[in-house]
């Protein structure tokens, strides 16, 4: 910066804008006349030159030329020509002050109070009702209190907390700080009370969402203005008060755009979309201008109500409005037009902007995840200049959401190898997930370490989503570790925990939760039920069953879905109670499903029951021609009864209608590594030594009574063919592996397809005597925890 002299020598060359004494008038009309940085230094330099500079009022008037008049100077050289005034007084200090503020740098403004106070020149300068208020909002800039109590105490030391101006500012200040007690005692000592008083506290309490003292408050205002009423509404819609929110909207005298907007996002952040909609387009007929924030507000409702039509009339009305090119705005629209599936509309605006941001390049990603466009997704995605958490996280749920699993786990394995950005709790949610369809125990496992190490909060959602995680890998333990520890448990971490301990072959404990959980004052839901049914169905508890079906109905009132139906029908099925599973069926208000009709075919094949079996059967294959599995077990109770030709009836029916029967399947993770098996397998790269193990396994088992079932192959061929196709069933080859590749105590953990046959549930539980290891085996249906010779199931499955 040039100092005075310098700035004297430097524009004596220039030719100068007057031939006459410098007065007050003169400096006045040469300022109204420069337009640039030379002429400034020219009146600036003459000013120093004449001594005019020493009036503090000449100086005054240059400095707030300086500073609040001009776009070519900056405030550095601003600041430099208030440090050569000689004698400023607090107008020339306040306005040094309020310049700083203005370039957001309050540390400086609170400085200059610090050198005020100095007495610059031995001068005493003294601060004046304006000086306080931009102290006040210099603390409040800064965030920091403290520094605000202590203006506060000199404001009350040099008189001045009486001036109306100075209380409202410190009204706002204590109010932004959240520090309500002191904001209310400075209003309520405030000997004079104007609208901005009041409109400044009741600010603070709608901030802090206290409603009781703001509707106080509003209440006792003499005077309720707009200003007031809109934050009103604000403060019922944030607390979803819809209703109190619509009647004071109604009462109001005057509505400005304000008053129409929050009224349309009271109802958008609540949920009722359609309403929002509905005063949209009321507030539109009316002739009232929409603003940045109603049309964000009314696009969300369009995408949330998957209302295509009406989205693209609101995008024609700003784009006729001239609003269509804020960023926010254009924003809304990707969102809308993506989340509505139109992603060539989105397409199109997101590549003919040129004001995208990071929100824009993550709309284009869910969008294209939503259409199931993963490859664009993904392409947006390593397109992107920068990424956020939310970037991550769009990418990652829709990998999930499209069923790439094993591309979810590596994508999010990319993201911590990086190292820039940590997960939230929608990405960590969507890893566990995939963790839990993908059988992959140790990776989720790490995930969980990973939350407890960087100290992570484990709410209902992701508590939920770990122990539904650790329940269908069969480690109760864990999950029942995860539930206790949970500070708030909702009915879904409640339902998690039944249904898991129920599927586990907990079933008592699973019930004993269900009584906790209504002692606790959770009220079941819908999905409680199924857990419950679930549970009883699994261990054939009839009367209890019946019992709870009952108590939904006529204590919950909850009207029985299909779902309750079907584990009803199961239940009496599996008991032998076939007559009263079918008079069920048929009594049913809705049509029953498919799955209802094959829990019953499933019974008939258990308890033997051919004839309604046989009925069911192609009844089944009637309703649901494509279905391999009803087709199998027709054919099973053909076979059970020697009824070859029926059986390859059945087959040829398959082979004409092409119906393919679904191949077993078995996975098992190792050392991080998921192997997977299906029946007949030969191209793992170990199958020898899974052979030689298969040998070890049955020489071992025969020694202590195992026998092929030789039943569950329903082909008309020898047993000795029959003995060596059940063992090459998938979970027969995966127990030999696991034997190979895991160590005790560790259990060997299994996930079938299809539910396990007869044959492979004896031998793994032999096996678990006979190698003195535990295996854990979940199949379509339930778990079997195999330990010492017996199954947590106890035969009933």
């Amino acid at each position: 910066m040039k100092t005075a002299k310098k700035l004297i020598k430097s524009t004596s060359t220039y030719k100068p804008l007057y031939k006459t004494t410098l007065n007050q008038s003169i400096v006045d009309t040469l300022l109204l006349q420069c337009q640039h940085l030379n002429q400034f230094n020219q009146i600036l330099s003459q000013m120093i030159v004449t001594g005019f500079i020493k009036d503090t009022y000449a100086a005054s008037r240059i400095h707030t030329f300086s500073t609040s008049h001009s776009s070519f100077i900056n405030i550095h050289y601003s600041r430099k020509l208030f440090d050569h005034i000689t004698n400023p007084n607090a107008f020339i200090y306040n306005t040094m002050m309020r310049s700083y503020l203005q370039v957001n740098n309050p540390k400086e403004s609170l400085f200059l109070y610090n050198l005020m106070l100095k007495n610059k020149n031995s001068v005493y300068v003294y601060p004046d009702s304006y000086t306080y208020p931009l102290l006040v909002q210099a603390c409040i800039a800064r965030a920091s209190v403290l520094e605000g109590k202590e203006v506060h105490d000199h404001v009350v030391k040099v008189g001045f907390d009486s001036d109306v101006y100075v209380r409202n500012t410190l009204i706002n200040m204590y109010a932004v700080c959240g520090e309500m007690m002191d904001a209310r005692k400075v209003f309520d000592e405030s000997p004079v009370r104007d609208l901005v008083s009041w409109n400044s506290i009741l600010a603070g309490y709608v901030q802090m969402g206290n409603v009781e003292e703001a509707k106080l408050i509003f209440d006792t205002m003499p005077e309720k203005n707009v200003i007031a009423s809109n934050s009103m509404i604000v403060l019922f819609g944030r607390c979803g008060l819809i209703v109190e929110a619509y009647q004071l909207f109604v009462e109001m005298k005057e509505k400005d755009i304000v008053s129409w907007t929050a009224m349309i996002s009271c109802y958008e952040q609540r949920g009722l979309c359609q309403e929002a909609l509905v005063m949209f387009i009321e507030m539109n007929q009316k002739g009232i201008g929409i603003d940045e924030v109603v049309v964000i507000s009314v696009l969300s409702a369009c995408a949330k109500l998957s209302v295509l039509k009406t989205g693209a009339s609101i995008h024609g009305l700003v784009v006729t409005r001239g609003t269509s090119c804020y960023v926010n705005i254009h924003n809304a629209l990707i969102h809308m037009y993506s989340t509505c599936v139109d992603i060539a509309s989105a397409e199109k605006l997101f590549n003919s902007s040129t004001h995208t941001d990071i929100i824009s390049w993550n709309s284009m990603i869910s969008g294209y995840s939503k259409c199931g466009s993963l490859d664009k997704a993904h392409e947006v995605f390593d397109e992107m200049p920068v990424k956020d958490v939310v970037s991550w996280s769009a990418l990652i749920s829709g990998l999930l959401q499209g069923g790439m699993i094993e591309e979810t786990i590596a994508l999010f394995q990319e993201m911590m190898v990086h190292g820039q950005i940590k997960p939230d709790e929608t990405i960590l949610v969507s890893v566990i997930s995939a963790c839990t369809r993908l059988a992959a125990l140790e990776q989720g496992t790490w995930v969980h370490t990973y939350i407890k190490k960087n100290g992570l909060e484990v709410n209902s959602i992701l508590g939920t989503t770990l122990i539904d995680m650790y329940m269908k890998l069969g480690c109760v333990e864990n999950a029942e570790e995860v539930f206790d520890k949970m500070d708030k448990k909702g009915v879904s971490s409640w339902n998690a925990l039944i249904l898991g301990l129920a599927m586990n072959g907990q079933v008592e404990k699973s019930l004993e939760m269900f009584s906790e959980m209504k002692r606790s004052g959770v009220v079941p839901n819908e999905i409680t039920f199924v857990a419950v049914l679930g549970g009883c169905r699994h261990m054939g508890l009839v009367d209890k069953g019946r019992h709870h079906f009952d108590s939904m109905i006529n204590t919950y009132q909850i009207e029985p879905n299909i779902k309750h139906y079907g584990c009803m029908v199961d239940l009496l099925g599996r008991a032998g109670l076939l007559k009263e599973a079918e008079e069920l069926i048929d009594s049913m208000p809705m049509e029953p499903d498919v799955a209802t009709w094959g829990a019953l075919l499933g019974a008939c094949k258990k308890h033997g029951a051919n004839e309604m079996g046989e009925r069911v059967g192609l009844k089944l294959i009637q309703l649901q021609p494509d279905h391999d599995g009803f087709h199998v077990l027709l054919s099973n109770i053909y076979a059970s009864k020697g009824s070859w030709e029926n059986v390859a009836g059945i087959r040829g029916t398959m082979i004409e209608k092409r119906v393919v029967k679904m191949p077993g399947c078995s996975i098992i993770e190792s050392n991080g590594i998921v192997h997977e098996f299906v029946a007949g397998d030969n191209k793992h790269p170990r199958i020898d030594e899974i052979e030689e193990m298969l040998d070890v396994i049955t020489e071992r088992v025969k020694m202590i009574g195992y026998s092929p079932d030789t039943n569950e192959v329903s082909f008309d061929v020898d047993d000795e063919e029959k003995e060596t196709t059940l063992f090459r069933h998938s979970e027969k080859l995966a127990i030999a592996f696991g034997l190979m590749v895991t160590d005790p105590p560790t259990p060997i953990r299994i996930m079938k397809n299809l539910r396990i046959c007869n044959d492979c549930h004896a031998l793994a539980k032999l096996v678990s005597k006979a190698f003195d290891r535990e295996i854990v085996v979940r199949d379509r249906h339930v778990f079997h925890h195999f330990r010492h010779g017996s199954c947590s199931c106890m035969e009933y499955w």
